[in-house]
């Protein structure tokens, strides 16, 4: 039901891919942020309304990370699903490569508090390897959203830079779940996610707008249009 990452990839939750550490070692770092839709893997996970997110990152001088992100999230009980939030506990370890590459690797578990009807709490680990503003990483659960059994989640992101305080960001990612129809009811038991933001950076707030969108039909999601294509608009905040 997440995801989530990259500060501005956790706040819009559009890359969905392992949680990339900016925080300067040995600080405290937050993130605040509202997007019109949140899309985890490109699936929605708020039934395409508005959602409000944030969260708090440590990053200590040996590389080490912790933090914790949540979201607001409506499922419409679907499944039994009745949760209205999520939140999100991970660590890792990040360490630059040479000049210009650094690898990461860490843990997350996703938690929804509050929700009485489907098991949906689910743990993860991930690694990723970048260069220069390519990164390309998986994910792997051994039991995704507590419903499937093992999970990959295969990605590559590309950051482009479009001159002072605008940017574009292009992600694909392939989903591999082990049995088909196991996540939010899909009738796929595998898709690819993509996704192409473009964002502006303004007197210390970050706005974004993203074309995303999976190859899942209508019927895979329940019977509804959470899969279909969409754009998705962000105004977030770091601190």
């Amino acid at each position: 039901m997440l995801k989530k990452v990259l500060p501005a990839a956790i706040a819009v939750s559009l890359l969905a891919g392992a949680m990339a550490t900016t925080v300067q070692a040995g600080e405290i770092s937050a993130n605040v942020s509202l997007v019109s839709d949140y899309r985890f893997r490109g699936i929605s996970q708020s039934n395409e309304d508005i959602a409000i997110q944030g969260g708090f990152d440590y990053a200590f001088d040996n590389g080490i990370y912790v933090g914790t992100w949540g979201s607001s999230v409506d499922f419409d009980s679907t499944d039994g699903f009745n949760g209205s939030l999520e939140l999100d506990y991970y660590a890792g370890w990040a360490m630059e490569v040479g000049e210009n590459s650094a690898i990461d690797v860490g843990y997350m578990y996703y938690d929804y508090p509050g929700d009485d009807g489907a098991e949906g709490d689910y743990q993860e680990v991930y690694g990723s390897f970048s260069f220069h503003d390519f990164t390309i990483g998986l994910n792997y659960s051994d039991d995704y959203y507590g419903e499937t059994d093992t999970f990959f989640y295969y990605y590559a992101n590309y950051s482009f830079s479009l001159g002072e305080n605008w940017g574009l960001d292009v992600h694909v990612g392939y989903n591999d779940l082990e049995e088909d129809g196991g996540f939010l009811g899909t009738s796929e038991g595998s898709y690819t996610d993509y996704s192409v933001g473009l964002t502006w950076s303004v007197v210390g707030v970050d706005l974004g707008a993203a074309y995303v969108g999976t190859t899942l039909d209508e019927e895979d999601v329940f019977g509804t249009d959470w899969g279909e294509d969409t754009v998705v608009f962000s105004i977030s905040k770091s601190m």
